[in-house]
């Protein structure tokens, strides 16, 4: 299966599917994390951040996801992913698909932010920024919503895999 962790830069995305992937390799499953800013320096280095880079990106990571998935492997994405269509074509492209929406907002992401991205986009030094000056659209019904600013990691792990088993039952049975 693949578990999509969607929202904005900051928002905890990468720290909740490290923590998914602990508990799924603890009960022993194969699991594989693709982080977006990883895939970016290696699979994707040569997309900028248009509109359509941005589409290109989720696309290759989409379809690195779903060879996995196909080969057995529970595969954790986190990635910003900004454009409901890029997620839902990467869905159809995916035989078990959960979108998680990690939700903070960006206020909250702003004070965590340790690479000052949005510091440098508020003073304009950078452009195309999630969330300040390129658009992010929020899944409108996604199968898990973890609340960042107000649930802990655990709460959100729960949460993440609690859908996980109810919506695949044997996926996770091993």
């Amino acid at each position: 299966m693949v578990i999509w962790f969607t929202g904005l830069s900051s928002a905890g995305k990468t720290t909740i599917a490290e923590a998914v992937e602990k508990q799924l390799c603890q009960a022993g499953l194969a699991v594989q994390v693709l982080d977006g800013d990883q895939m970016r320096r290696s699979l994707c280095r040569d997309l900028g951040f248009s509109n359509e880079d941005r589409i290109e990106n989720i696309r290759r990571i989409g379809i690195v996801a779903s060879l996995l998935e196909r080969n057995g492997i529970i595969v954790l994405v986190a990635a910003i992913s900004p454009f409901r269509q890029a997620r839902n074509e990467v869905r159809k492209l995916c035989d078990a698909f959960i979108e998680v929406y990690v939700n903070a907002p960006i206020d909250v992401c702003e004070k965590r932010d340790q690479e000052g991205l949005y510091a440098k986009a508020r003073r304009g030094e950078i452009t195309h920024v999630t969330g300040i000056d390129s658009p992010y659209e929020p899944p409108l019904q996604p199968d898990v919503e973890c609340r960042t600013d107000r649930e802990d990691v655990p709460e959100c792990v729960n949460k993440v895999l609690r859908a996980t088993q109810d919506r695949f039952p044997l996926a996770l049975d091993n």
